[in-house]
């Protein structure tokens, strides 16, 4: 009885540490709305100045991991901790590729003079440099998102290793994979504001 509120109580304080995440990025879509009402045309040649391919692989990449995030926990309520490991070593995986592409991509803009407080950006339009300011503040903040669910995710791999994780014990798990889920739900709207933006 104790137990399952326990599992209760701690599920019911992710929900609410999720939400406080959602209003934080809210707030940033709202103001990127309220710029974007103001300067749409710098906005959409901002956009354009992104590599959309590599916008697209991380969707696919966010995709993916989202839905083997899922198979472990899967895996393990069945017992299968071999599968369970296997699954969350993938979607840590595709975080590094998630992050690798985001290096090269900040790298390739900064290399090209753009970045906030840029000679380029500063000396440019105002819009532009809304636009960047926002791109590297909300893909920076979600960027330090997927680190944190990727420790997250770390940590409930070696408590599955050790034995602390387990079908009938998996609230880690369960909790950090809520966490994974969101850091994916967050890049499915930054992906169209800032890569699709018309």
């Amino acid at each position: 009885m104790h137990s399952q509120i326990d599992k209760t109580g701690i599920r019911i304080g992710m929900w609410l540490f999720l939400y406080s995440e959602i209003i934080l990025f809210g707030g940033l879509f709202v103001l990127y709305a309220a710029y974007f009402h103001r300067y749409p045309e710098y906005f959409a040649d901002g956009g354009k100045e992104l590599n959309r391919i590599i916008g697209s692989a991380n969707t696919l990449v966010l995709l993916i991991s989202s839905f083997t995030v899922a198979a472990s926990i899967t895996a393990i309520q069945r017992n299968a901790k071999k599968k369970a490991v296997g699954f969350l070593l993938f979607s840590l995986l595709c975080g590094v590729i998630f992050l690798v592409n985001k290096y090269f991509e900040w790298g390739a803009k900064i290399h090209h003079d753009i970045y906030p407080n840029s000679e380029t950006l500063v000396n440019g339009e105002p819009g532009i440099s809304i636009f960047f300011s926002l791109y590297y503040v909300i893909t920076g903040l979600h960027g330090l998102h997927v680190i944190i669910g990727m420790v997250l995710l770390s940590v409930s791999l070696v408590c599955i290793l050790s034995g602390k994780v387990t079908a009938e014990r998996f609230s880690l798990l369960d909790n950090s994979g809520l966490y994974w889920h969101l850091v994916d739900l967050i890049w499915i709207f930054v992906f169209p504001l800032f890569y699709l933006v018309l």
